[in-house]
């Protein structure tokens, strides 16, 4: 079993209090590429040289993180690869979606203002499952 740790947890209580649970046929790509195209902090992955079983990413601006787990048996999120929809939100909107999309996230909806204020988009990652960032904090 492998560990790895990383900063970017909530600064009040150094441990994120809201997660959302998605599943990837390849737990690992899923990481990389979360970490890559959107900026999240790989905080703990469990697994052996060939498969991931568990990993834990962390949101660096606040007190939320990811949770991934592999399709199939013992699937933890109880969902089918490429469902769910995470919303972040996100100070540098422009910026992030010029990441994301140069990482190669499909765009569902590009950049837009919203009638209830704020603005956002949302894409796509390689397996399907929709991320929305946005500026609007409810």
């Amino acid at each position: 079993m492998t560990q790895t740790n990383s900063a970017g947890a909530h600064a009040a209580t150094g441990t994120p209090s809201v997660w959302t649970c998605l599943t990837y046929r390849d737990v690992r790509a899923a990481s990389a590429f979360l970490v890559e195209a959107f900026g999240f902090v790989e905080r703990a992955s469990y697994g052996d040289s060939e498969t991931v079983r568990h990993a834990e990413l962390v949101w660096p601006a606040g007190n939320g993180g990811v949770m991934l787990g592999p399709a199939g048996a013992g699937n933890e999120c109880g969902q089918p690869v490429g469902t769910g929809s995470t919303y972040v939100v996100v100070d540098e909107l422009d910026a992030l979606f010029a990441r994301a999309t140069a990482a190669g996230a499909r765009v569902v909806r590009g950049i837009r203002d919203e009638d209830y204020g704020g603005r956002g988009f949302t894409v796509r990652d390689p397996e399907g499952a929709l991320w929305s960032f946005g500026t609007y904090q409810g």
